[in-house]
């Protein structure tokens, strides 16, 4: 009596319960090279552990990938922008350590805001997206907006009794990423519901 094998030579007996294990336990990294890492691991002598540590250190790795997806996904940035991307010969005077010691991220910790202020087309836009995305691939949650669309969405909300749950989705990010305040006019009720929304934002006016 002979036992089918999975290309590996191991057992199909023995791979077939493994894979619905991995599958239902969602280990994609894991399922989709446990058996091309044994004939490695054979071939190199591996001890079982080190076999082991290499798959769950892969399986961690992708993880870590998909999360920073999804946080990118939902800061809702318009655009990638980088730190590496940004033109420091303009403007022609910049503060550039200082800039990049914001990029350490104290701030959030601290809880404090940070606001870029400058002239049109300076990068304020382009600094503040690419502060957003490093704290999205350092673990902390991000939302991208402008002020005219929080005062927008608050008002409405305001009107229609649900003020207390939008406000949630602007105060429940670590890091609010507030583009264009002082591009159009605000009345005093728009800086009352923007200030509401924007405890530890960074914000960008012209």
């Amino acid at each position: 009596m002979t036992t089918e094998r999975a290309s590996s030579g191991t057992p199909q007996t023995v791979t077939e319960p493994l894979r619905t294990h991995l599958r239902e336990l969602k280990m994609s990294y894991v399922l989709e090279h446990f058996e091309s890492l044994i004939q490695e691991a054979g071939a190199q002598h591996w001890p079982h552990v080190d076999y082991l540590a290499r798959l769950i250190e892969g399986e961690a790795h992708r993880r870590e990938d998909r999360s920073i997806q999804r946080r990118v996904a939902l800061a809702r940035f318009p655009v990638l922008k980088t730190l590496d991307s940004f033109d420091w010969a303009w403007p022609q005077k910049i503060n550039r350590p200082q800039i990049q010691n914001l990029f350490r991220l104290r701030f959030i910790e601290d809880k404090a805001n940070l606001i870029f202020i400058a002239n049109v087309g300076l990068g304020k836009s382009h600094l503040s997206i690419a502060l957003g995305h490093t704290a999205c691939l350092r673990g902390y949650s991000v939302l991208f907006t402008t002020a005219v669309d929080i005062i927008n969405s608050l008002s409405a909300a305001q009107t229609h009794g649900n003020l207390k749950r939008e406000l949630h989705k602007y105060l429940q990010p670590r890091l609010l990423v507030v583009d264009e305040l002082g591009y159009l006019p605000i009345d005093k009720h728009g800086a009352d519901l923007l200030s509401r929304s924007s405890a530890n934002a960074t914000s960008m006016p012209p």
